[in-house]
This record gives C-alpha cells, structure tokens and sequence, in this order.
C-alpha cells in the first residue's frame, strides 16, 4: 500500500480533539487528512477517497449523520470505513449511529491507549466485509 491508501479523513471541529486523534494515528503511521466543518469536508471528498472517514457528530455547520448519507450515496461510498466519534455514549446512540450508515462508534473521550486499535478493528472489519 502507498502512502496515500492509508490516508484517513477526520472530521471534527474540536481543535484539541482533532489534534489528538490526528497525532495518535500518525504514530500509527496513518496519513492524516483534517476539517474542521462537514461543508469542506464534502468538498474534498467529492474527489478524493480516503482509506477510512472519522467523524464527529456534532458539527458547526452539517451533522455528521447527514455526512455519512451523502458519503453513502458516492460510487465507493459503501465501501469506505466510517466511524462515528462523538459524546453520544449510550447504547441506543450507538444503535442509531449504526442504522445511520456508520461501521462503528468510538466514544469520546477516546482513550489514548486503545484509540488506535479501536479505529483500526473497525476498518479491518469493513475491509474484510466488502
């Protein structure tokens, strides 16, 4: 795999938050994509397909399940990992995050010890999937 095959997509306006997880994944040796909106972020996905998409739910501008509809809708859009990271802790959320389009859910806070092979577990179960 290239460099570019393993560029995940974070989606997230927290600075702090976004830092933290594009730092963890870099060690991991992850390339790392960040947006800060769902609008950019769209924008950039309209020409570019990441190894994997992270994404907040709560965002300024678009919700994050209303971007993992759209990413659904592109022609590799159901192949692609999605994770939902967000504060949305309990089981139900969980649920609805899933039934939305999502491949899995990461709560925040994330644990920087586990954070890494979280995302990775829920990549490789999409992969092995598809």
């Amino acid at each position: 795999m290239t460099d570019k095959d393993l560029t995940i997509c974070i989606i997230e306006d927290n600075i702090s938050n976004r830092k933290l997880f594009s730092t963890l994944l870099k060690r991991a040796d992850f390339q790392i994509i960040e947006f800060g909106d769902g609008k950019t972020s769209i924008e950039w996905l309209k020409s570019n397909t990441p190894y994997a998409i992270l994404i907040d739910i709560l965002l300024p501008d678009i919700n994050g399940t209303e971007i993992v509809k759209y990413i659904r809708t592109q022609p590799q859009g159901n192949k692609l990992p999605v994770i939902a990271v967000t504060g949305f802790g309990q089981t139900s959320d969980f649920e609805r995050f899933i039934s939305n389009g999502f491949d899995g859910v990461i709560p925040k806070p994330v644990s920087t010890i586990t954070f890494v092979d979280e995302v990775k577990q829920i990549i490789n179960l999409k992969y092995q999937g598809a």
